[in-house]
C-alpha cells in the first residue's frame, strides 16, 4: 500500500462539457489542472502534477498546504438562512413529525441523489 505525501491531497477528475475533455484538479494544492480525452491518463498526469508541486514547494522551502484527502467531517454544518425560510421549514417539519434538521437532511439527500442520477444519464 502506498503512503506517499501526495496521497494526502484530493485529486478530482471530471468531464467538462465546455471543454469536451476530462479535467483533473487538486484543489488547495495546484492552480489549474490537467486535461485530456482519457480519464485514466488525466488521473495519471494529475498524480504526476501533484508530486511535482510537492517537490517544488519543498525545494523552495515553502510549507505544504493542509491535506485535503481523508479529511474527517463532523457531520455538522452551521447554515444561515432567511428567517422566513427557517419558519417555513420549521412548520413543514412539524407537520411531518420531524425535526428541522432531519427535514433539511432528507431534502438535501434527495436533491443530491436526483442530480447525481441526471449527471450519470447525460
Amino acid at each position: 500500500m502506498s503512503n506517499k505525501i501526495s496521497d494526502n491531497y484530493l485529486k478530482i477528475v471530471e468531464w467538462s462539457e465546455e471543454d469536451q475533455c476530462y479535467v483533473g484538479t487538486a484543489p488547495g494544492l495546484i492552480i489549474g489542472g490537467v486535461h485530456g480525452r482519457s480519464q485514466k491518463k488525466v488521473f495519471d498526469d494529475l498524480c504526476d502534477a501533484v508530486e511535482e508541486a510537492i517537490q517544488i514547494l519543498r525545494k523552495e522551502g515553502r510549507p505544504l498546504p493542509v491535506a485535503t484527502a481523508n479529511k474527517k467531517y463532523s457531520g455538522k454544518i452551521a447554515l444561515r438562512i432567511p428567517s422566513q425560510l427557517h419558519k417555513t421549514l420549521a412548520i413543514k417539519a412539524f407537520q411531518e413529525g420531524e425535526s428541522v434538521n432531519k427535514l433539511i437532511q432528507q431534502r438535501l439527500s434527495s436533491v443530491y441523489e436526483q442530480n447525481s442520477k441526471m449527471a450519470r444519464n447525460t
